[in-house]
């Protein structure tokens, strides 16, 4: 299958040596809003063999069999409405977009034109993270969850226009950071019923959004758990998430498991594996964008869902709502319905 690329920031170099990787899906056309930016790209990435865009239009009339949309989150609203109405299939990088409401808007303009729609959440296809899915059922009921997000950030990566501000990219380390590791939690836990808390721009940092929270957490199961994020743990370290058990305890650290059964038996499962935690944020494997690019192009031509579509992804997005809303009232508050 062919694509398009429309944006060309920080990120696109990892959707373009992920695509270059695959067998399977070609690179026909760029767009970003300077010709300069849509030119380095090309040159930067020859053996891709893209061709610029000189706007969107051209994008839309093209033959690609679907588009990913790599852009702020604040610059989507009229590029998802024109792919949609043309009938365009969209993988968006996450978040779905700045709020909410505003994630549930373009959920809703590619539901009515009945367009496929995939949010680029890659840690779901970790290697190992199908084997703790698996192992769940053998640990039995959940009791306790730790997530755990302590990466670091310098200062520099604020300075960039816009970076960390509610009006481009929703809000700080919960949006942009933690939002990964808390859709891998909601997907082997389930939903969060209810939240208390904290957020707060730490000493680390000049922003105008969170670099930290601290929050307790109340599962739909009868689990409970507790979230820690921020982007102030000097140099970083990788994100955790333990789940501790009815027959068990185990704790998916990156790119391994680590499983201690309640009779005594350990197990340590995978390799070690990055994923952007310290000042590098681009300092991870494009295997993960290969295999939701692959699959999304996959979903098309079996016309079946892709592995995180929008609707899906407007989960994570509520529970982040919950957060905020509770970090600024002081108050628990509810988890609303994706």
């Amino acid at each position: 299958m062919k694509c398009a690329i429309i944006g060309l920031g920080m990120v696109s170099g990892t959707y373009a040596q992920a695509i270059l990787n695959s067998v399977d899906i070609t690179l026909d056309l760029v767009y970003a809003r300077t010709s300069d930016s849509r030119d380095a790209f090309v040159q930067q990435w020859p053996d891709l063999g893209a061709r610029t865009a000189n706007d969107i239009d051209e994008i839309i009339a093209s033959d690609v069999d679907f588009v990913i949309v790599t852009t702020p989150p604040n610059a989507r609203l009229d590029i998802v409405e024109r792919l949609a109405r043309a009938g365009k299939p969209i993988l968006m990088e996450k978040p779905v977009e700045r709020n909410l409401q505003n994630a549930r808007d373009l959920v809703d303009i590619c539901a009515q034109n009945d367009v496929r729609l995939g949010i680029m959440l890659q840690h779901r296809v970790r290697p190992v993270f199908e084997q703790l899915r698996r192992f769940l059922e053998d640990l039995g009921d959940i009791h306790v969850v730790e997530v755990s997000v302590p990466w670091w950030r310098d200062q520099t990566y604020y300075d960039a226009p816009g970076r960390g501000t509610y009006a481009r990219d929703g809000g700080g380390v919960m949006i942009s950071q933690a939002i990964h590791t808390l859709d891998l939690m909601l997907s082997l836990t389930g939903p969060v019923n209810t939240v208390s808390a904290l957020t707060a721009t730490s000493k680390s940092h000049q922003m105008e959004a969170e670099d930290f929270v601290s929050a307790g957490l109340r599962l739909a199961s009868g689990a409970v758990g507790h979230l820690f994020a921020t982007t102030s743990a000097y140099p970083g370290r990788g994100e955790t998430i333990t789940l501790h058990c009815a027959k068990g305890s185990v704790t998916l650290n990156a790119g391994t498991l680590q499983i201690d059964w309640r009779d005594g038996r350990n197990q340590t499962i995978g390799q070690a594996a990055t994923s952007g935690a310290g000042a590098d944020p681009m300092a991870f494997t494009s295997d993960w964008h290969q295999w939701m690019i692959e699959d999304f192009a996959r979903s098309i031509a079996e016309n079946r869902p892709c592995l995180v579509t929008g609707e899906e992804a407007l989960k994570v997005h509520s529970l982040i709502d919950a957060l905020e809303r509770s970090s600024k009232s002081g108050t628990i508050c509810t988890v609303e319905a994706a």
